[in-house]
């Protein structure tokens, strides 16, 4: 199983989407305080449907806390500014899929602490920013699932 961790999102309905695409593909899913809304948020019930209860979502007060509490699997930072394309990565199970928020990606203080192999980018045409952060976490995590066979537990 994957760990799909967001890092300071900010848009219910991004996470939303994310919830229900965790309880698809069978990932956990790990949110990094602060949140830019509260759990109860309408946008948030309403993008994750009733998947909510088919999916284990876990929040954590900073991502120290998280790495506590997860310390086992390699670590792939989804970055603009990564080297590694997403499709080369050899996914594993346990495997940490960790996204930024939606204004302003994963902080650089973080990314320093990163080896060049954990920075990973999801490729874009020249002048493009980014990619809404529910797609890109959609576009990774089918792919490691895929590279499993779309195996059930995995």
């Amino acid at each position: 199983m994957f760990h799909i961790v967001l890092y300071q999102p900010e848009i219910p309905p991004n996470t939303g989407n994310v919830i229900r695409l965790s309880a698809n593909v069978g990932a956990r899913l790990h949110l990094i305080e602060p949140l830019g809304f509260d759990m109860s948020d309408k946008a948030l019930a309403r993008a994750g449907l009733d998947y909510h209860q088919l999916t284990h979502v876990q929040t954590h007060a900073d991502w120290a806390t998280f790495r506590e509490r997860v310390p086992g699997g390699n670590l792939h930072a989804l970055t603009s500014r990564g080297g590694r394309q997403f499709s080369e990565v050899s996914y594993q199970p346990g495997d940490v899929l960790l996204f930024g928020c939606e204004t302003r990606g994963l902080p650089e203080e973080m990314l320093a602490t990163l080896s060049d192999a954990q920075r990973v980018r999801i490729p874009m045409r020249p002048g493009n920013r980014s990619l809404n952060l529910s797609n890109a976490v959609a576009v990774v995590a089918y792919e490691a699932w895929r590279q499993h066979g779309y195996v059930e537990g995995v």
